[in-house]
């Protein structure tokens, strides 16, 4: 039986008496010098989507796809990659340095971060008038794309690339109309890897009870909230001094000094949040299953290829999507949760749930020059 780290908890009424006790004009100084509001969160983000231009040329196209690439979704927003770039080949390497070795032990979920970029860059690649060649990490631990010659496609998944996040808000219920549905479900697919949509209210609720399950075992767990912390950017100082992590603001929170935030955190309840992502779950009205046949690193890299095409499909749509990937990343519950969807073989990889919500502050992503391998190939 697991039970809860006894942890203390900051309420709003705790924080009261903190202002009491130490000050309201000190405890105010330190909000206003971590939040910063003369730093423009909003407009430095902005420079790393713009739009990404199809008539560059020479070095400055490979770092616009090399740019692309580093939009793509990943977990914790650790952006856990590097880039080599040669005159005719751009190659994506994990960096260890970013692992998450508490929530993702296996480097699962690194993998499948590696492969939205690479699916990121292929569209950005054939934007461009390239024909890609991708060899996967069979043999080595590295994605090489070749770019060779090849006929410009136009595409709405190029255009939605910037755009793209994760709205980890509560959605409105709004119903996703049925031929948006049948454009997700017709989707390219990835050999070995498979996407369900499930709308039902039956099945929607299984998904809530297994992401419960992992809710309450993940918060009950110290070294898990220690890490997610690590990732945690409370304020918008601490968002643009290291352009990774989850800023608060991202998910609707308010900006608040690390100190607070920690203890906000770490007094998280395993029940209060699997009520909060119960609710949001709930709000959604269609959630997607990524599932693939084996459970490798080409398989992981091919699921977030289909999971990047996914994200872009519904960018494109104006549709929001948020993981709630809980019952895979708990290893006592993932057997348990392919079975309850019905998977048959197939091995659970990603939980996501769509739907329509107001768009949130985009995370913030590293320039490129602190992306590339060194020594980086010069081209």
């Amino acid at each position: 039986m697991n039970t809860t780290p006894s942890r203390a908890r900051l309420s709003r009424r705790s924080f009261l008496k903190l202002l009491a006790a130490g000050g309201a004009t000190a405890v105010g100084g330190a909000v206003f010098y971590e939040t910063t509001p003369w730093l423009n969160y909003d407009q430095d983000v902005a420079l790393s989507r713009q739009t990404i231009a199809v008539g560059a040329t020479g070095q400055a196209r490979m770092r616009d796809l090399v740019r692309a690439a580093t939009l793509a979704a990943n977990g914790h927003n650790t952006q856990p990659w590097r880039f080599a770039i040669t005159p005719d080949a751009i190659t994506i390497l994990p960096d260890a340095a970013r692992r998450l070795p508490v929530v993702d032990p296996h480097d699962r979920e690194l993998w499948i971060s590696l492969g939205c970029a690479l699916e990121n860059l292929l569209v950005a690649a054939r934007a461009m008038g390239y024909a890609p060649e991708v060899t996967y990490p069979e043999a080595t631990d590295a994605i090489t794309v070749r770019l060779l010659p090849g006929g410009a496609q136009a595409s709405p998944l190029f255009a939605a690339i910037p755009l793209r996040q994760n709205t980890r808000a509560p959605y409105n219920g709004q119903p996703i109309p049925v031929a948006d549905l049948d454009r997700i479900q017709g989707m390219p697919r990835e050999p070995g890897v498979t996407l369900q949509v499930r709308t039902g209210a039956a099945e929607r609720e299984m998904v809530r009870e297994y992401v419960t399950l992992g809710n309450l075992r993940q918060y009950a767990d110290t070294a898990f909230v220690d890490e997610l912390i690590t990732w945690l950017r409370f304020n918008k100082r601490e968002a643009l001094a290291t352009l990774d992590g989850l800023y608060t603001r991202c998910a609707g929170n308010p900006e608040v000094p690390r100190w607070i935030g920690q203890r906000v955190v770490a007094g998280t309840q395993p029940q209060q949040q699997a009520d909060a992502d119960a609710a949001k779950l709930r709000s959604a009205p269609a959630v997607a299953l990524i599932a693939s046949a084996t459970d490798d690193k080409v398989a992981w890299v091919r699921t977030g290829q289909v999971y990047d095409r996914l994200a872009l499909t519904t960018t494109a749509l104006n549709i929001k999507s948020a993981f709630l990937n809980q019952p895979v990343e708990v290893a006592a519950l993932r057997a348990q949760f392919q079975q309850a969807c019905g998977l048959g073989t197939a091995t659970p990889q990603l939980v996501v749930r769509m739907g329509y919500a107001d768009t949130m502050p985009r995370s913030p992503r590293r320039p490129v020059e602190q992306v590339l391998a060194e020594p980086s190939p010069q081209i």
